[in-house]
């Protein structure tokens, strides 16, 4: 059964918390650096190279490190210390962008190695990403998540309202230098508040996961959760027609309009404003719509925008839809980001991040280059006009594909399961386990019971099981056993604490057919080398 539904709070509530206004003022800064970075180096690349799809690679390379490092981001961000991981990325960023810089100032920049160091700084990103995203719930209370998501888009989409104007002026007065430069420095800003921050340690008896082995236990959960399939789903099909309209602006501003590093810095601005405007306005739009209806609106805005960038070359004219493609932005990143985290448990939060993190950043570094290459061959218009016809059709996944908030639900750990009876001596990695349960019901609900087990099977296997299965005794039709399958000793204790209360709510369903009074029979046994 779930809880009650949270009251959406306060677009600003998160801001009362010291800890998170401090990082949040301090992402603000850096994703000023990061957009400046971004105007700086598409502005470089297009003096640099003619093509459209160099220019399209870019994005790419920004991207695709995600495509290549997300799961392993995701897996190792839940196994280690989050705050150390920061400072890493943090640094690691810090140390690219000022490389940039040297090598900017002597003139040794081209296409490819421009190319390279965006790479390295989209790398240090992947990799950050899902950390960042992930320590949001320690730092606010549950009923100010989705405010706290929707700040983090503020944070990003102010800077992108403020950053490329800023970008703009300062690569026609001073080169692109100056704007690497700045983002180098942004890092350190961020590295000062998370160094400052004194996160309690988190203790376990349990021997630490394996980056291998917390992979596999993401993907096996991304497996049963048909709620976080469908996040990833709807959030793969927009953003691989989405990508084109990052892709190809730089290209239209100077090739098609034929204006200066100024006025892509504007547009780009005007979508930081329609995306604040967007954020401010979501605790309402909450209120009023669905998920599905707010995703649904926000791509047909997003999609009209992409065609009026194909076709409409009066510049404050294109402002507009630029306005209304940052309303549509933020709205659909926070939809799918605050899913993406309100339907998976704290355990493997940032393995769920990091997979979204997968398919959106990864789409966009994959899509962005098959984009730019369809304008390479046939036009920028025709490829902007398919783009938002694309996306128009892409709604169409929503039939099967809806979404969830897990917001109503309680996925806190239940932590009530017996501790196993073991009279042997057994070392961590001792398996594979067996684990059986003994039912005995009426027969004549047996119909009833195998469509309940079948929802427990989807939590045992989302929690670690590898095989799950429920057999019924030929010589006693009201016997049923229910066995399972962990690769490892330790992987069944983490098991014991993965289990939620909701998870404890189908348990519950399924015991309340067991005739007995006394719990179902457990039993563990291990594999006898």
């Amino acid at each position: 059964m779930a809880i009650a539904q949270p009251t959406p709070s306060s677009a600003w509530a998160p801001l009362r918390q010291p800890l998170f206004r401090a990082l949040w003022i301090a992402a603000i800064a850096s994703n000023i650096g990061t957009w400046m970075q971004n105007v700086g180096a598409a502005w470089l690349m297009t003096s640099l190279t003619p093509s459209p799809l160099l220019v399209a690679l870019l994005q790419a390379t920004t991207s695709l490190p995600v495509f290549l490092v997300g799961l392993p981001a995701g897996a190792i961000a839940d196994i280690v210390d989050r705050r150390q991981l920061l400072l890493w990325t943090q640094g690691w960023m810090l140390v690219a962008a000022a490389g940039l810089t040297v090598l900017s100032w002597l003139d040794l920049v081209n296409a490819w190695t421009l190319l390279a160091f965006t790479f390295a700084l989209g790398l240090g990103s992947a990799m950050n990403a899902p950390v960042w995203q992930a320590i949001i719930p320690e730092l606010v209370p549950k009923s100010d998540l989705a405010a706290a998501v929707a700040l983090n888009g503020v944070a990003f989409n102010a800077a992108r309202a403020v950053g490329p104007a800023i970008a703009g002026l300062l690569v026609a007065a001073a080169g692109p230098s100056a704007v690497f430069l700045l983002n180098a420095l942004s890092f350190l800003g961020v590295m000062g508040v998370i160094y400052r921050w004194q996160r309690p340690p988190r203790t376990s008896t349990l021997p630490t996961e394996r980056t291998i082995g917390a992979i596999r236990a993401g993907v096996r959960y991304l497996r049963h959760a048909p709620s976080l399939q469908a996040v990833l789903i709807r959030g793969g099909v927009f953003i691989c027609c989405g990508s084109a309209l990052w892709a190809l602006l730089p290209v239209v501003v100077r090739q098609e309009l034929g204006l200066d590093a100024v006025h892509y810095g504007v547009l780009l601005g005007c979508m930081g404003l329609g995306a604040v405007i967007g954020a401010a306005l979501l605790p309402k739009i909450r209120q009023i719509f669905s998920l599905n209806h707010q995703i649904m609106v926000a791509t047909i805005m997003f999609a009209m925008a992409t065609i009026a960038l194909a076709y409409v070359r009066e510049f404050w004219g294109l402002c507009l839809f630029m306005v209304a493609a940052g309303v549509a932005w933020v709205n659909l990143l926070s939809v799918l980001n605050v899913a993406a985290q309100t339907v998976v448990p704290q355990w493997v939060q940032a393995r769920a991040l990091g997979m979204y993190q997968l398919v959106f950043q990864g789409g966009m570094a994959l899509s962005s280059i098959f984009w730019g290459a369809i304008a390479a061959r046939t036009s920028i218009a025709i490829a902007l006009l398919f783009a938002g016809l694309g996306l128009l059709v892409g709604l169409t996944a929503s039939v099967r594909y809806r979404l969830r908030s897990g917001e109503q639900l309680d996925l806190a750990p239940a932590l009530h399961w017996a501790e196993p009876t073991v009279v042997v001596e057994l070392r961590p990695d001792d398996g594979p386990v067996l684990v059986t349960l003994e039912y005995y019901i009426n027969p004549d609900e047996a119909q009833a019971f195998r469509q309940t087990m079948q929802m427990l099977g989807e939590v045992r296997q989302r929690d670690g099981a590898i095989y799950w299965g429920v057999c019924c005794d030929l010589a006693d039709p009201s016997r049923y056993l229910e066995t399972f399958v962990v690769e490892s000793w330790s992987e069944h204790l983490r098991q014991h604490n993965r289990v939620t209360h909701a998870d404890l709510e189908i348990e519950q369903q399924v015991r309340s057919f067991h005739l007995s009074k006394t719990p179902p029979k457990v039993s563990h046994l291990i594999y006898n080398y």
